[in-house]
């Protein structure tokens, strides 16, 4: 039987019934009904915190509800099997199989100059940001690819936080601060 064990640093330990597992302050759930009667005295932060730390998932903000939370970080965790003592899910292990050495931090794609992309990296980098309009007139796309290469490519390769929200009824993006 494998025993799950929780501690107050979020990190998720796995091991065998015949392993030693009594680590102070720890709580301690062998199936997806247990975890969720500990998490149903957990604030909802807390949930997003364990998802977020576990190694090969994708960062989130929010769960719909504490069903759907506890129910995603069962379904990541039970997949985890017991090694030598224990294994601990983290995120200090993110990005690694078993035995393989630590990946590089990636780093963001940088566009080129005089390119489409460039010129909405300009937009969006201004104080004031970039209309939805201002862009799509800019680069002649449709609405909906803006907001793909926005997603795709702004957010995801080269890693900026771009804000969104609407001025005066248009859509407004811009890239934060410190990115």
């Amino acid at each position: 039987m494998r025993i799950f064990t929780i501690d107050t640093g979020n990190t998720i330990a796995v091991s065998t019934s015949t392993d030693r597992v009594s680590k102070s302050g720890a709580e301690r759930f062998t199936n997806e009904k247990q975890l969720a009667g500990l998490a149903a005295h957990w604030p909802t932060g807390r949930l997003v915190e364990i998802w977020n730390n576990l190694p090969g998932v994708r960062e989130i903000a929010k769960f719909t509800d504490r069903q759907t939370g506890v129910r995603r970080i069962w379904r990541a965790i039970e997949r985890l099997g017991p090694q030598v003592g224990a294994q601990a899910a983290s995120g200090a292990d993110k990005g690694r199989g078993r035995g393989q050495a630590p990946t590089p931090p990636v780093e963001p794609a940088v566009a080129r100059a005089d390119t489409k992309a460039a010129r909405v990296i300009a937009l969006l980098r201004q104080p004031s940001g970039a209309t939805l309009k201002a862009i799509m007139s800019l680069t002649g796309w449709q609405a909906h690819s803006v907001r793909g290469f926005i997603t795709a490519h702004v957010r995801q390769k080269m890693n900026h936080r771009v804000q969104s929200f609407k001025r005066g009824g248009e859509r407004v993006y811009r890239i934060r601060e410190g990115s």
